[in-house]
């Protein structure tokens, strides 16, 4: 097995590997907090080895080392290094991940399996259909814990563990520490020997990457990333960011024909995304454009460039994106466009450049300083006080003045959106009579409304005739559509015999009593 370790080209062990492996071999649990590309695989695959020989279980009963990763790219490369290093000593492992059919991975259960690697979801899967015993499970492994977690697999793992034997070690490996990680850590692991390679409560960039923080409008991100594509040697391998699926195709589609892009991203399936990634290993297509899917794990070597098209959701996952490259000692580059809508992790990302004694652009610091975005780069307006989606201009929609209407019959050229000028007012309200009050309309007019309003009318004589109070109006409405007089019925005066003031015997009394009543509307006393 060590000369397997040597001919892979391993000298001398990573420092990571130096400190977990003494631990490891005494049967502890542990915790190892170490930055990405530091070598945790081997960390924990050698100390597994020693075990399975300690052990001496029939495969065929399940498998003594249990292996979750959070992505089944990471769960497929830790079983190509479990392979690689088993060779010699015929160690069976299985690799258990969801996007491929179940029926060859429980054909290779049946088999018999000293190690499995698994993503949680899958494996869960598989336990439910009673397919796979974990009761022979005495090396449990963790791997980026943290990445599982914020994946939301805590209720998987806690139900796996479940399943397992109570007298095991436990390995946990994560690149950061916080809170949610060490609960879990806590419940899991019993009394575990902590191994830290770095800071541990800062989050801290390899320092063999050099960073390169680039303030730049949306419109000019493509015209510089083909630049940075241009200005790289023939064949080096790149893998630009992207923060959706949709963005991630557009831009391979865009780069095949120049550079040779592929991409990879949640809704391939596991066919396509293997051979992207195959390819993209070979050098037969240089550039792969990804999701966060592959952010975390993807272990391939000789990366040079790191291209973050789009700023993630958290400075962690910016760590994590730029750590595919400067990997096993070697050095990187890293470009990361940033823009007005990534404002607020300004602060944090200054924080981890200079951990890595990288320079900050004076821009991020201003950004930072100011607490949230410039609108240096918004060429359209975006609400706000007076313009809504316009801006500050004479002729703004929505905002205060202008928003769903601002005032109604309030004819400047602010056009609020669904709001209503005079013109339109005056046909909205026809059944009101011209002199209403109409002040609440905040109608420039003194008036409330023009004479050019009163002429489009449909009432030719409207204008003439003598302003009326809104009750009269309502009257003389009720006058109009009233029904004609029908026998029995007469006109009454109020203050008359029981049974006047009503209604067509409704028993609603009038407002104006002493004046007559309407024709037809008070019943004759039998």
């Amino acid at each position: 097995m060590l000369r397997e370790v040597h001919n892979a080209g391993f000298s001398a062990p990573t420092p990571i590997q130096a400190q977990s492996w003494p631990v490891a071999l005494q049967s502890r649990d542990i915790v190892a907090i170490a930055k990405t590309g530091s070598g945790k695989t081997l960390g924990y695959l050698y100390p597994g080895f020693m075990h399975l020989k300690r052990c001496h279980n029939d495969a065929r009963l399940g498998p003594t080392v249990l292996i979750l990763s959070p992505t089944r790219e990471l769960a497929t490369q830790i079983q190509d290094e479990a392979v690689k290093f088993s060779k010699t000593s015929r160690i069976a492992c299985v690799c258990l991940y969801g996007g491929a059919p179940k029926g060859p991975q429980l054909r290779d259960i049946d088999r018999g399996a000293d190690i499995v690697v698994a993503t949680p979801g899958r494996l869960n899967d598989i336990l439910e259909m009673r397919r796979i015993s974990l009761h022979q499970v005495s090396y449990l492994v963790l791997d980026e814990a943290d990445r599982m977690l914020d994946m939301g697999f805590e209720p998987q793992i806690r139900k796996i563990v479940k399943e397992v034997p109570t007298r095991r070690q436990t390995l946990m490996y994560t690149a950061t520490w916080p809170k949610e990680v060490r609960k879990i850590a806590a419940d899991l692991l019993v009394n575990p020997v902590q191994v830290n390679i770095g800071n541990v409560d800062e989050l801290v960039a390899n320092k063999s990457i050099t960073q390169h923080i680039e303030l730049l409008a949306p419109l000019d991100k493509h015209r510089r990333l083909e630049q940075i594509l241009r200005s790289q040697d023939p064949g080096s391998k790149v893998i630009i960011f992207c923060s959706t699926k949709k963005m991630c195709d557009q831009l391979s589609r865009n780069l095949t024909r120049q550079f040779g892009a592929a991409a990879i991203h949640g809704d391939k399936s596991q066919s396509e995304r293997d051979f992207v990634l195959n390819q993209f290993r070979s050098g037969r297509t240089p550039v792969l454009v990804a999701t966060d899917v592959a952010a975390r794990g993807l272990d391939i070597k000789d990366i040079r460039v790191v291209i973050n098209y789009d700023f993630p959701t958290g400075v962690e996952d910016y760590v994590h994106r730029i750590g595919r490259t400067g990997r096993a000692g070697a050095s990187g580059l890293a470009y990361t466009f940033f823009g007005d809508q990534d404002a607020k992790y300004a602060s944090d990302l200054i924080k981890v450049l200079e951990g890595a004694n990288q320079r900050v652009p004076p821009e991020i610091r201003d950004l930072a300083s100011r607490g949230g975005g410039m609108n240096r780069f918004r060429r359209w307006g975006s609400g706000g006080r007076d313009g809504g989606r316009g801006g500050r201009s004479d002729s703004s929609y929505g905002g205060r003045d202008g928003g769903r209407g601002g005032g109604f019959g309030y004819s400047s050229n602010n056009s609020g959106g669904r709001g209503f000028d005079s013109g339109s007012r005056d046909r909205v309200d026809r059944g009101y009579q011209n002199g209403y009050d109409r002040a609440r309309s905040r109608s420039r007019s003194p008036v409330g409304w023009s004479s050019r309003n009163r002429e489009r009318s449909r009432s030719p004589d409207r204008a003439s005739r003598p302003v009326r109070s809104f009750h009269e109006t309502m009257m003389q409405k009720a006058k109009l559509s009233s029904p004609a007089l029908k026998p029995g019925f007469e006109k009454e005066t109020f203050g008359g015999p029981p049974g006047a003031g009503h209604v067509n015997g409704g028993g609603a009394q009038c407002a104006n009593y002493g004046e007559e009543a309407e024709e037809g509307m008070i019943p004759q006393d039998e």
